[in-house]
């Protein structure tokens, strides 16, 4: 079995723990019924996890291979520095160690010349729209040169309107449309070429190509669209970035991922590798099991029940590890736990470690409070993000949750 099967393995049988403990636990029907969403939440977060689809379009030289690229912060897609190298519109998988992502990699739309891989339809709408029946994309990316934002533009978003058009009909999806500002680093004055182009006139000049964009994006789909600017320059020397001029990729993703359905999510924060971004994610899902292990406390929950609370507090421990890209059998759940304080056993099952989570956690009598449960999952929330993200040492880990623990109880 591998560490990928081992890890939802462990995740499978902690959540149906927590199910099991519900079905007996004497609280209130709507205290459940969030708790339930909550697990179907963790359940495709985790289990259901898959790569994040998107369709990039955009014509010959916007940026698509480069974006790819400075998403993975490595060499993953070819550049046509000369030629259109995109043939079919059709699905490609790119890969790495942290995870993969479906780019939808079409022709360039409006392009004077064919592309040097062999092509199926007559035009480069007709071959997404064959690949779109195929497979239903998780939101579309409106990719426009900072330099050419307004040439050939509304001939290029009749033809997106017209994807938007075919996703509806065959999958019933209302798909986001994210425009992409690229290439910001090539806008005047050329010198100020380092991120975050501070420079004044050059801040104008991209502020002025994201209006524009604004602008068409918000006549053609009736509603508003966000435009994001970037940079997504990289140079390799044999697959080793030698030169970076990324900017705002991690403000894309992160926009990104809020539009992703659950089970996308996981994928694209942890091969993005980019800290900021996981945190983002590791924090929304700690804010979410927090205000659910909050509810549990308040109603009261005899201490019999308290594998509820604790095996959703795991699961999210062990989410945010995944969300890292650590491997849970590596720099585990188990490691964490010691770095706290806690003597859990090297091998034991997440449904174990819940068990001793019990330990952690201050009650009074047989009841845990709510403020002292939300209060619980927000420090333990932000001291996995302190080891499995941040790499902080174990001494670190445990004052961020005793800091994190004692300020969260002053605010609840």
């Amino acid at each position: 079995m591998s560490n990928e099967q081992e890890n939802k393995k462990q995740i499978d049988d902690l959540i149906k723990s927590i199910y099991e403990a519900l079905a007996k636990a004497k609280i209130p029907g709507k205290v459940k019924e969030k708790i339930h969403v909550e697990l179907d939440h963790l359940k495709s977060f985790t289990l259901d996890a898959r790569p994040a689809r998107f369709a990039i379009v955009g014509r010959r030289g916007a940026g698509k291979s480069s974006l790819i690229n400075a998403i993975f912060g490595e060499k993953r897609a070819e550049i046509g520095d000369v030629k259109a190298r995109t043939g079919a519109g059709k699905w490609h998988r790119y890969q790495s160690d942290a995870g993969a992502l479906e780019i939808l990699d079409t022709r360039g739309l409006g392009e004077a010349e064919d592309p040097e891989e062999a092509f199926s339809k007559a035009t480069a709408l007709e071959e997404v729209q064959a690949s779109i029946k195929e497979k239903c994309p998780d939101a579309i990316l409106f990719l426009s040169k900072a330099k050419e934002v307004s040439s050939r533009i509304d001939e290029d978003l009749a033809q997106l309107l017209e994807l938007k058009k075919t996703i509806q009909e065959v999958h019933e999806f209302d798909t986001p449309i994210i425009g992409v500002v690229t290439q910001v680093d090539e806008l005047s004055p050329k010198s100020a070429d380092k991120p975050p182009f501070d420079h004044p006139i050059k801040q104008e000049n991209i502020q002025e190509a994201i209006q524009v964009l604004e602008s068409k994006l918000r006549e053609a789909v009736s509603n508003p669209v966000k435009v994001i600017p970037v940079s997504a320059y990289m140079e390799f020397d044999h697959d080793e970035v030698v030169y970076d001029i990324r900017w705002n990729i991690d403000l894309l993703l992160d926009y990104l991922i809020e539009q992703l359905p659950n089970e996308a999510q996981m994928v694209l924060a942890k091969l993005s590798k980019i800290k900021s971004v996981q945190k983002k994610v590791a924090r929304r899902l700690g804010k979410s099991i927090a205000g659910i292990t909050g509810a549990i406390g308040a109603s009261p929950i005899p201490g019999p029940d308290m594998p509820i609370i604790t095996g959703l507090q795991t699961t999210m421990i062990a989410s945010i590890a995944l969300i890292s890209g650590q491997k849970l059998g590596r720099k585990s759940v188990v490691e964490f736990m010691g770095a706290l304080g806690l003597n859990v056993a090297t091998g034991i099952v997440l449904r174990q470690v819940a068990r001793q989570l019990v330990k952690f956690i201050p009650v009074a009598g047989s009841v845990i409070s709510g403020a002292i449960a939300t209060a619980g999952t927000y420090a333990l929330c932000e001291a996995a993000i302190a080891y499995f993200i941040e790499g902080k040492s174990m001494n670190q880990v445990k004052e961020t949750f005793e800091e994190e623990f004692e300020e969260k109880k002053k605010e609840q």
